[in-house]
């Protein structure tokens, strides 16, 4: 399917954005270690993402098939890499042709060296495995910080139900940090014992996690969207508001609202009449002109940025950004193939630095943008509109990976489908 995007004349809603599926999905493996089967989690575990890998892994813990299928859900491949290997019974994992060639080899390595039984079903160091799940002695395992931190969270997870325990220790570049963190602080809220050792030490003490209730915060990945929306929208005085994200949250993605006080994008955090911790979105004072930022700790949000920067003409030099390379897609090359189409003109270098000093080509007559099975190269591509006047664009539905309903939540968008015969809104 193929959609075009026209802007707002006005800019001034309050969103719906949906929970965090990274604080879901991990209080869902937590809590089905802490012995509980999927009806009950989910009378604990309240205000639960809608959002496809959430839903996907909701399903697998309930149902556990012997052939599970996550399809684009990368966090969930991860999480139950791990989650099955300590789970009774043998299982396959599998998934979308994307996911058959995203790396996971060092995590089966790392769990292969902690005592799992895990086979490659097809390509050695990709999906889809062959896992039987047995008790896991534990111990001590070093694993390089540069790789993705779900791997890193997937071991510290199950850590608890290991006989000793697990000192991990990190060796390089740890990137991703704040995730590792949220890790760290649900499995606490859970009754588990794990915690930084020092700055490359983290151990996590045999102790068994205890169902708990828990409520999970709106996720500030979505917000960055609506913070590129105040940034390049024509509405003079944008507001836009958002429920439910916390002043002292546990995301690292949180970081969104002092990167784009250099765009010139204000937070207001203020409480409802419901008592639900809300944010406002206004713009306030002059962009920056040039922007330098490390993303090793929130890659997620390096697509929103790298398009409002090009957007407001603002060059940039963007570091941190390796692990682009094996999420949904090559991000890194998505985003300078996609920016080409309109007429800027993008520079990575050695795999985890792109930058932007003001290179443009001539754009094209009708660019379309591609999405790559990828739900945040839609969603940072759809402001765009309102620099371009209109964003034609493939495969919008990627975007129900997180937040599925984002283009209902575009009050006063233009959106037209393409039928049989032309567009039709």
């Amino acid at each position: 399917m193929r959609i075009r995007l026209y802007p707002p004349e006005k800019l001034r809603t309050e969103a719906q954005i949906p929970a965090s599926k990274s604080i879901s999905n991990r209080a869902l493996i937590i809590q089905a270690l802490a012995g509980r089967n999927a009806a009950e989690e989910q009378t604990e575990v309240k205000n639960l993402s809608d959002c496809d890998d959430t839903q996907v892994m909701t399903r697998a813990l309930s149902q556990m098939p012997h052939t599970i299928d996550i399809m684009a859900a990368g966090t969930a491949m991860r999480f139950l890499t791990a989650y099955l290997s300590i789970t009774a019974g043998t299982h396959i994992i599998t998934g979308t042709e994307r996911m058959h060639h995203r790396p996971i080899g060092i995590l089966v390595d790392a769990l292969r060296e902690l005592g799992a039984q895990i086979e490659y079903a097809e390509e050695t160091g990709f999906p889809p495995l062959r896992i039987t799940g047995q008790e896991l002695k534990g111990g001590s395992l070093s694993l390089s910080g540069s790789v993705s931190s779900q791997y890193i969270s997937a071991l510290l997870m199950i850590a608890p139900m290991m006989e000793q325990g697990l000192t991990l220790t990190l060796t390089g570049d740890i990137v991703s940090r704040p995730y590792i963190d949220m890790t760290l602080t649900i499995m606490a809220t859970f009754g588990a014992k794990a915690q930084w050792r020092d700055e490359r030490t983290l151990r996590v003490e045999p102790v068994k996690y205890k169902p708990t209730p828990y409520t999970i915060e709106n996720d500030w990945s979505a917000s960055s969207y609506w913070y590129e929306m105040v940034a390049l929208t024509q509405d003079p005085e944008p507001k836009v508001t958002l429920q439910r994200l916390f002043r002292k949250s546990t995301q690292g993605d949180s970081a969104i609202q002092d990167i784009f006080s250099h765009l010139g994008v204000h937070t207001h955090f203020f409480t409802n009449k419901e008592g639900v911790e809300c944010i406002e979105l206004t713009r306030q004072g002059c962009p920056c002109k040039h922007l330098d930022y490390d993303f090793v700790r929130q890659p997620d949000l390096a697509q929103t940025v790298v398009v409002t920067c090009v957007m407001m003409g603002i060059t940039f030099r963007f570091t941190g950004l390796q692990s682009l390379k094996i999420k949904e897609t090559d991000r890194l090359t998505a985003l300078c193939t996609e920016l080409r189409k309109l007429g800027y003109v993008l520079k990575e270098q050695d795999g985890h630095t792109l930058l932007w000093e003001g290179e443009r080509c001539t754009p094209e007559k009708r660019p379309i943008m591609d999405t790559y099975e990828d739900h945040r190269m839609a969603m940072s591509l759809a402001p765009a509109c309102m620099k371009t006047g209109m964003i034609e664009m493939n495969d919008p539905h990627v975007v129900s990976k997180s937040y599925p309903r984002f283009w209902e939540e575009l009050t006063g968008f233009r959106i037209e489908k393409e039928q049989e015969g032309g567009y039709q809104r």
